[in-house]
């Protein structure tokens, strides 16, 4: 499998404003069920993204890119071995797959998604 990215989200003080002003330059597509709190955004190729408000321990609004991978476990061991951190380890998605998210060495914040496997 190639590492692409897979997603993208938007972490935002504002989801409606974000929305609003996304929707209004890309023409994007926006969901709102299905996850509570949590908007799909349809951007009409991929990938596609997600908003969300930011929570109180995320210091400032951020975009989130998700790379695809195999397996989170052996990839979370790598970035450990190449010094970096995890900061969320394998967390599941229901009925989608699992995510983490690390931060490189300089604390740049990546994410990583696995997909259910059929």
């Amino acid at each position: 499998m190639a590492n692409t990215i897979c997603h993208f989200e938007l972490v935002t003080d504002d989801p409606t404003r974000c929305q609003k002003f996304y929707g209004s330059i890309f023409d994007w597509k926006f969901n709102n069920e299905g996850m509570p709190g949590y908007t799909m955004v349809d951007t009409g190729a991929q990938p596609g993204a997600g908003i969300f408000a930011r929570p109180k321990e995320v210091p400032s609004p951020a975009m989130n890119v998700y790379i695809l991978v195999d397996r989170i476990e052996e990839t979370l061991e790598k970035v450990r071995k190449a010094g970096g951190t995890v900061i969320n380890e394998k967390t599941p998605i229901p009925g989608i797959g699992h995510w983490a998210m690390f931060t490189d060495l300089d604390g740049i914040c990546v994410g990583i998604f696995e997909p259910l496997k059929p």
